[in-house]
């Protein structure tokens, strides 16, 4: 699933694309928002917050969340789209560009004073410029026995982070995934690993992993073979579950809590 720092430069890519712009077509090809109509709206900006992406024009905001598969691409007009046209779920387009979601894990089209419910119960926005590192630190130790490889993963404590980052903040700290957070050495330091971490993918790409999909190759730290688990689940899942929501670990410079 895409994390934070891929929404973000989405974010990016369309703000580039469609702010300051007057939409000339829309086409939402989702049935409860097939008859919305955009053209002559003027896009005033684009935002993420957390996984969540925001196309806002001075009467709506057009929400998407990319879930596993979706992703927003730009084309120039006339250009042909380079997915297929059948996973289209939006079309943006202005005089210069189309901005396509394709296979959308959710589009909706709110009205702008609505568009806080959406994020009213996540936790603060690790890639925001109002990141409150006191804030995710009251709410992750609201549950101090909660595993805190699941809780890195709770949009409600901290927004942005997924399976990849889980992996790689608790091996820069070498914490095991399954500590519970109260058992956390140094808590506040892990919770600015995450923003440096998240904020370095998203601002310097290409990042690449140290830990996450490297099961069975040496550590960089000490060379003993990574391994990955799930965590709270069925220990038994079938091996694509495995791969998309194990986490990943060094077992020596990660030791295994001991209660």
């Amino acid at each position: 699933m895409p994390e934070g720092d891929t929404v973000f430069r989405t974010a990016e890519r369309l703000r580039a694309a469609l702010a300051g712009k007057t939409l000339t077509r829309s086409d939402f090809r989702v049935p409860r928002f097939a008859t919305v109509d955009l053209a002559g709206d003027l896009v005033t900006e684009v935002g993420s917050y957390g996984k969540h992406l925001f196309i806002r024009t001075d009467r709506v905001s057009i929400h998407s969340h990319l879930k596993m598969e979706g992703e927003w691409r730009v084309f120039h007009c006339g250009q042909r789209w380079t997915k297929p046209r059948v996973t289209a779920r939006v079309v943006l387009a202005n005089d210069d560009a189309e901005a396509v979601g394709f296979a959308l894990g959710k589009v909706e089209v709110l009205p702008r004073a609505a568009e806080h419910t959406v994020v009213d119960h996540l936790g603060p926005d690790l890639l925001g410029p109002d990141w409150d590192s006191d804030e995710a630190l009251r709410r992750l130790t609201t549950h101090p026995r909660r595993p805190i490889g699941l809780a890195l993963l709770d949009q409600r404590n901290l927004a942005g982070i997924g399976n990849i980052y889980r992996s790689e903040i608790c091996f820069l700290r070498r914490v095991h995934p399954a500590t519970p957070v109260a058992d956390i050495p140094d808590l506040p330091a892990l919770v600015d690993e995450a923003h440096r971490v998240l904020g370095k993918a998203a601002h310097e790409p290409p990042w690449r992993p140290m830990v996450y999909g490297r099961t069975r190759r040496p550590c960089q730290r000490c060379g003993t073979a990574i391994v990955s688990r799930l965590l709270g689940e069925d220990d038994h899942a079938d091996r694509v579950t495995r791969r998309e929501r194990g986490i990943y670990y060094c077992p020596r410079c990660q030791s295994e809590p001991t209660n």
